[in-house]
């Protein structure tokens, strides 16, 4: 699965999430967009976009979005590390266009 970090996400995660094509929006040249722009340049390039933005629900409007969104608790590095089987298996289970919320 082609997976997108955005600005606020650890890089160092991505060795939690050996399985997928995972880039960052600095890496793509993405990390000046705000969310809503972020999320739209994303669908169509990428299956997932990983955020830690706990606002993104209330800021968007994510009923039309294509894109599955996982939004992590924290951005942490140690706490967001231990979660990476969690986003493993949200990653799996989405279907396209969902919106999950990783949990401590």
């Amino acid at each position: 699965m082609k997976v997108l970090f955005d600005t606020c996400v650890p890089r160092p995660l991505r060795s939690g999430l050996a399985e997928h094509d995972v880039k960052t929006a600095q890496e793509m040249d993405w990390d000046r967009l705000k969310n809503g722009d972020l999320i739209q340049k994303a669908e169509g390039n990428f299956d997932a976009i990983i955020t830690s933005d706990q606002n993104l629900k209330y800021q968007q409007s994510l009923d039309t979005r294509t894109i599955r969104i996982v939004v992590l608790p924290t951005n942490h590095l140690p706490s967001v590390l231990r979660l990476a089987s969690k986003i493993n298996q949200a990653l799996t289970e989405m279907s396209p266009g969902s919106f999950f919320e990783i949990q401590n």
